[in-house]
């Protein structure tokens, strides 16, 4: 006989998972009816090299999950430390007439917004979708990436407050 597993507050397990470093990304894609959409995420990974996947978790009530289901791909911009700005824009819910902001961009060859100056980029042609509680698991097959600054540092998120690397002692 097995028993269920016991209740884990959600606030704690956010104040846990928070205890893991992440890099900090912007997730964006276009669709033909609504345009460029972005989105602040770390919960972002490499998956595979063979083939070459990717994968972006998204909240299902997140403001650009439907552009995501629509798309067909995603482009994923790895922020560097001086962006946090673009990091704080794109963590909000913004105008649907103006999704992008002030922010340049450039529409990749896969068809998704690749932001001005970031630490490096990956774009993807949706692979699949999986079941992930209250977000979704979208799996990109990679058709393009680049180390746009390769002397960048990059913008880090931890314990709910976003970090840099420190420079070493010298």
């Amino acid at each position: 006989m097995t028993s269920d597993p016991p209740a884990i507050d959600p606030r704690h397990f956010r104040d846990v998972a928070g205890s893991f470093a992440t890099g900090v990304t912007v997730v964006t894609t276009h669709d033909d009816e609504h345009g460029a959409h972005g989105m602040t995420a770390n919960a972002v990974s490499s998956l595979s090299l063979d083939p070459t996947l990717f994968l972006v978790c998204v909240e299902t009530d997140a403001g650009s999950f439907e552009a995501m289901e629509r798309a067909g791909g995603f482009a994923v911009n790895m922020l560097a430390a001086d962006q946090e700005d673009v990091s704080r824009f794109f963590a909000q819910r913004n105008d649907p007439g103006d999704p992008m902001g002030p922010h340049g961009w450039a529409m990749s060859d896969g068809g998704s917004p690749l932001l001005d100056g970031v630490l490096a980029w990956v774009d993807c042609r949706t692979h699949s979708v999986l079941d992930g509680g209250d977000h979704k698991i979208f799996v990109g097959e990679v058709t393009g990436c680049e180390v746009a600054r390769p002397d960048a540092e990059p913008l880090l998120f931890f314990r709910g407050r976003y970090r840099a690397i420190e420079a070493e002692a010298g």
